[in-house]
């Protein structure tokens, strides 16, 4: 059989591999074996995490609501639930900026559902 040099074919695929893992420490960026085992481990660590990250951001933004709704003596549940009876659509990413940011503009917003539901 004749010997095949696959030449700069398999140094750009080498190179590929090297260039994603150039951050990592010691074996995993200087060795191919190790560093191509790392790069596929990493690629699908970054693609769960990029759905866990949607998830814990949302999380976060109901801890923050939470807090806040507390702070105005209103559970988030009702908060909730009075927003959406009264038809305001604010997303809990706004809500929670809001509630960091201003926190006299959501005790009004409270204060306001609150009052349109004792009506």
């Amino acid at each position: 059989m004749t010997r095949v040099k696959r030449g700069y074919v398999a140094r750009k695929r080498r190179k590929n591999i090297f260039t994603l893992t150039s951050g990592f420490r010691g074996t995993h960026s200087k060795l191919f074996r190790t560093a191509n085992q790392q790069g596929i481990r990493a690629l699908a660590s970054s693609h769960r995490d990029r759905g866990e990250k949607k998830r814990n951001l949302r999380r976060l933004w109901i801890i923050r609501l939470n807090a806040a709704a507390r702070d105005n003596e209103i559970s988030y549940n009702k908060l909730i639930q009075y927003l959406y009876q009264n038809q305001i659509f604010l997303n809990r990413k706004i809500l929670a900026q809001i509630a960091i940011l201003d926190k006299l503009a959501l005790s009004t917003i409270v204060r306001e559902i609150y009052n349109k539901k004792n009506k």
